[in-house]
């Protein structure tokens, strides 16, 4: 079993009330290979809601108290994403899961490419919120478009 961006299988929980669907995650989830979560709800936040960003750096940035998760609004929502990181770690935990396939360059999901926080489409190394504290606690996490080529090899 593995964790998944939820948005990749299909369900509508992106900041803009739609998904990132794919087959091949649709088909993995239907055999119940994967566990959909969404970081971002689990933090509370609603869908849709403002597009976010790492202002500052990246996700060890944010869990370590030097950048902040904000809203296209100007909003700071680190209070939620770290929530929802947290609640993704436990959730891995009681499971005893220890791999995950994430929704690229996401604030939240991002694995090895997030925005920069100018809302101008740059993209900067670094993981998202909930990919670093997985990654902090040994949990392997892959992009979904990496996932895919080896699927595809």
């Amino acid at each position: 079993m593995k964790l998944i961006s939820a948005c990749l299988c299909g369900i509508n929980c992106k900041y803009n009330g739609k998904n990132n669907v794919n087959p091949v995650f649709e088909t993995m989830l239907s055999r119940n290979e994967v566990l959909p979560v969404c970081p971002e709800q689990m933090g509370g936040l609603p869908t849709p809601r403002p597009a976010c960003e790492i202002a500052g750096g990246a996700g060890m940035d944010v869990l370590a108290g030097k950048a902040r998760v904000k809203g296209q609004d100007a909003r700071d929502l680190t209070k939620a994403f770290i929530k929802g990181a947290e609640l993704v770690l436990e959730m891995a935990a009681e499971k005893g899961i220890k791999e995950a396939i994430f929704q690229s360059r996401s604030p939240s999901c991002g694995c090895g490419y997030v925005y920069d926080g100018t809302f101008s489409s740059h993209l900067i190394k670094g993981d998202g919120v909930t990919t670093a504290l997985l990654r902090q606690h040994g949990i392997k996490v892959i992009n979904e478009a990496d996932f895919l080529t080896t699927v595809s090899e």
